[in-house]
């Protein structure tokens, strides 16, 4: 008999011993996780890029102050970010009663202190400091949860932050030319930018399992809101200096690190493993140095690779779960 009547008994075939109906689940599991896993790429592309950006659009003489541009980013992220909340869930884009205090709360650490102290940190440092800051937050993120005991204690995590914070000291205390005093201001403050996003990670998670995650950020967007008066008080909105590239970089903070990147993350977390999500995180800061260095001529030295080497080790090792063992 020949192979084309023949079934196949290849233990390596796909779909061996499944239905027609079963076959096509897996298939379509397949694809999902790719459209998953391309959705997650392309988040750390909006990421990565958002630093090199950002810094173009607050050129000291031609661009935004750093608080301009997060008005522009939250006024009109709240009302996108909303909207597309309502497109994707309907009814269930409304907030309990119950939720509105703690999502005010949200709101202060993940958009009101998070984009502030990024901002002006970024404005006196560099896109590269910028990138490998961000190694901080899952390491920050482990310590918290460890330390309000929603998270046991592992031996390997544990030297993880501490491989990880020793990676970050020249941040703050290194001279050279990409590692100099002057940054060290602007890197402490995106350092406490990225305690702020941690602990909101750490403490929005229960309410992550009753509120998809996109109508999480468009709440905590909406309710930052009130307090735009802070970063617009004495700020020129419309700068009659701002160049085109200044108001190109500007379309992108706001289209791309916040409309696009939350949009097709929220996507992204209901088809990839979390695990797999927090490993992607590697690639921003790869992305950013080598935009920085393509785009702005920003060299990476050897302190910088220092410090990224004990970022990537310290943030590798929070990242990766110890095993379970399963007992029968």
């Amino acid at each position: 008999m020949s192979n084309a009547t023949t079934p196949r008994t290849d233990p390596e075939a796909p779909g061996r011993g499944l239905s027609a109906a079963e076959t096509a689940t897996v298939g379509r599991t397949h694809g999902s996780l790719r459209s998953g896993l391309t959705a997650l790429a392309a988040v750390q592309l909006c990421f990565g890029f958002f630093p090199v950006f950002g810094r173009v659009a607050m050129d000291p003489v031609h661009g935004f102050s750093a608080f301009a541009l997060a008005s522009w980013r939250i006024s009109i992220g709240a009302v996108v970010l909303l909207l597309v909340a309502f497109a994707v869930h309907g009814r269930e884009a409304v907030p309990a009663r119950r939720d509105l205090g703690v999502l005010l709360l949200f709101a202060v650490l993940g958009i009101v202190l998070n984009q502030g102290l990024f901002l002006v940190g970024l404005e006196n440092s560099t896109p590269m400091n910028a990138g490998l800051v961000i190694c901080l937050i899952p390491v920050f993120a482990y310590t918290i949860a460890v330390a309000l005991k929603r998270e046991r204690f592992h031996a390997r995590r544990g030297l993880g932050v501490a491989v990880a914070l020793a990676g970050a000291v020249p941040l703050f205390l290194s001279r050279g030319a990409a590692l100099s005093s002057e940054h060290a201001f602007g890197n402490a403050l995106m350092a406490c930018n990225a305690f702020c996003y941690a602990l909101y990670l750490v403490l929005s998670k229960p309410l992550l399992l009753r509120m998809p995650p996109l109508v999480l950020v468009a709440w905590i967007y909406v309710l930052s809101v009130p307090f735009l008066p802070l970063f617009m008080a004495g700020q020129d909105l419309v700068p009659e200096t701002a160049s085109r590239a200044a108001w190109l970089s500007l379309a992108y903070v706001i289209v791309f690190p916040t409309i696009v990147a939350y949009s097709l993350n929220s996507f992204a977390l209901a088809r990839v493993e979390a695990s797999t999500t927090a490993f992607f995180v590697f690639a921003q800061p790869i992305i950013t140095a080598i935009a920085a260095w393509f785009l702005l001529g920003e060299r990476p030295t050897a302190a910088l690779g220092v410090a990224a080497l004990g970022l990537f080790v310290g943030m590798g090792l929070v990242i990766k779960r110890p095993a379970v063992i399963e007992r029968p």
